[in-house]
């Protein structure tokens, strides 16, 4: 079943705010800002990182570090590691609302978010 357009909107005002707070500071976002993506199909939620690209300036690429899928019941939670591929964050693999989920990408308590 896919998240709700309700499930959707609240994610993504929740999401804006947690990258508008927790993100780089104001004064660096034209060299590097945190962006997310919300999948309602795939019932996904992405947080990554966008800067210019290094040989032209005018490009932006991304690099995702974190990401929750819901399972039934509950938040799946991975990292990205250095391979590309996504880890399950054994530390705490799932958590049941998606504020706890941020709260855990905020902590990074083991640096596997952001190293």
């Amino acid at each position: 079943m896919a998240l709700s357009e309700f499930e959707t909107h609240r994610l993504d005002s929740m999401l804006q705010r947690f990258c508008d707070e927790q993100g780089p500071s104001p004064a660096i976002r034209d060299q590097l800002q945190w962006g997310f993506r919300i999948d309602p199909g795939k019932q996904t939620v992405e947080l990554f990182e966008i800067r210019p690209y290094f040989r032209d300036a005018s490009r932006k690429i991304t690099s995702k570090f974190a990401k929750a899928a819901y399972v039934k019941t509950a938040w799946k939670i991975y990292w990205m590691r250095g391979t590309g591929n996504w880890t399950k964050y054994d530390p705490c693999p799932t958590t049941k609302t998606i504020e706890d989920f941020l709260r855990i990408v905020k902590q990074d308590a083991f640096h596997c978010f952001f190293g």
